[in-house]
């Protein structure tokens, strides 16, 4: 169980790219790119960083795939790597390590250049292992929680459908209003609902996409915060669970819900204080890799009672007028999922809400905000939870 450094830390500057297909950029460009508008933003120098903490899933190994396009000048560059809450860790890291009192100013930044890498995120190498491991694409493996909620809920497969596809138009509405998105249309409900199947019931526009992107964040001492910006965004929390894998194991698993969001919802929650996380928490940006991951996710992280998230979203509650607006950014369906700087895309979307520069999307004054990632399986995953704030205390 962690101590937690509820508000010991603050976040004094942001950057972040356009997700897109970037084919006239190279990872070097994306990480000047968002680094340097993050400085700009903080109104602080390169050198006046003191540690840098990188998160890269496939794009660059080592901290030199920092230190080499941004010519620091031989501090610390840590890569991390977790799967797709890549982004997440790095930042988590730089936190606890401004908040030890190691360094003064920190630098989290995450990148990922998948478009013309081939990577299409249908099939992933695996590491060495003793070939017992079931060889599945990602959308095959999301896919079973569909029939599994739609079974033990009551709901028949049209109906099942219905709320699927009432998602992904939820968090593509949501995108046509960023600037920053790579899709920035509406989709109308009959095109998603009747998009191509890629793993029964998902179709296409059940899936988030890939794209190339990079975000960063400048993280100081909540008491040096005043002498940057008077509005600050504070980090209340800090998760990540790592499964042990034993559902691949069990016939009987139960694929409504994700044992390490639950887990990790727990201690974020018992980190911030939150005791309600409905009532609490103003705005949410989750791992929407698949529509059904969103649709247990509300349940894992107590957004929904078990078993009426489906209600919830048939009813506009995770809409952007909703109680509780989630992924207002358009999340991974209208970003697509540079895999090491979607966890900093989400903050991303946090600290702009927090400061009233959301543009259109912008919500009445949010006060405490969640971020979400999963990386893995439904089976076995790690899962990150920040939950961060506008306000001290």
């Amino acid at each position: 169980m962690s101590k937690g450094i509820t508000d010991k830390v603050a976040v004094i500057g942001m950057g972040c790219t356009r997700f897109a297909e970037h084919w006239d950029k190279s990872a070097d460009d994306l990480l000047v790119e968002a680094a340097y508008e993050a400085f700009a933003d903080a109104g602080v120098e390169p050198s006046d960083i003191d540690a840098c903490w990188l998160g890269t899933f496939a794009s660059g190994l080592s901290g030199l795939t920092l230190s080499g396009p941004l010519k620091t000048q031989y501090i610390p560059v840590t890569r991390v790597e977790n799967m797709c809450a890549t982004g997440s860790e790095a930042f988590r890291n730089a936190c606890y390590a401004v908040a030890s009192g190691a360094y003064d100013m920190a630098l989290a930044i995450g990148v990922e250049k998948l478009k013309d890498s081939g990577y299409s995120g249908l099939a992933v190498a695996e590491p060495p292992n003793d070939g017992t491991t079931p060889p599945i694409t990602a959308p095959a493996a999301f896919s079973f929680l569909a029939p599994a909620y739609f079974s033990k809920y009551g709901l028949d497969p049209e109906k099942g459908k219905e709320v699927l596809t009432r998602i992904a138009w939820k968090n593509h509405r949501n995108g046509s209003l960023n600037p920053k998105a790579q899709f920035r249309s509406e989709v109308p409900l009959e095109a998603i609902a009747k998009s191509p199947m890629v793993a029964a019931p998902l179709g296409i526009m059940d899936c988030s996409g890939v794209a190339d992107g990079a975000a960063a964040a400048i993280i100081v001492r909540t008491e040096d915060a005043p002498k940057y910006r008077k509005d600050p965004m504070y980090v209340k929390a800090l998760t990540i669970a790592a499964g042990p894998g034993d559902g691949v194991l069990r016939q009987d698993f139960d694929f409504t819900s994700i044992r390490e969001n639950v887990m990790a919802a727990k201690e974020a929650y018992r980190q911030a204080g939150i005791t309600d996380p409905r009532k609490q928490i103003d705005m949410a940006e989750v791992h929407d890799c698949f529509t059904p991951t969103e649709l247990v996710i509300y349940e894992d992280l107590g957004f929904s009672e078990r078993g009426k998230a489906w209600q919830d979203v048939l009813n506009g509650v995770f809409d952007l007028e909703g109680e509780l607006p989630v992924n207002p950014d358009g999340g991974l369906k209208s970003f697509g999922h540079p895999i090491g700087a979607s966890g900093l895309r989400m903050l991303y979307e946090m600290y702009l809400q927090f400061q009233g520069k959301a543009g259109k999307r912008q919500l009445p004054n949010p006060k405490i905000g969640l971020t979400h990632n999963l990386g893995g399986f439904p089976w076995q995953c790690v899962s990150f939870i920040s939950i961060v704030g506008k306000e001290l205390g």
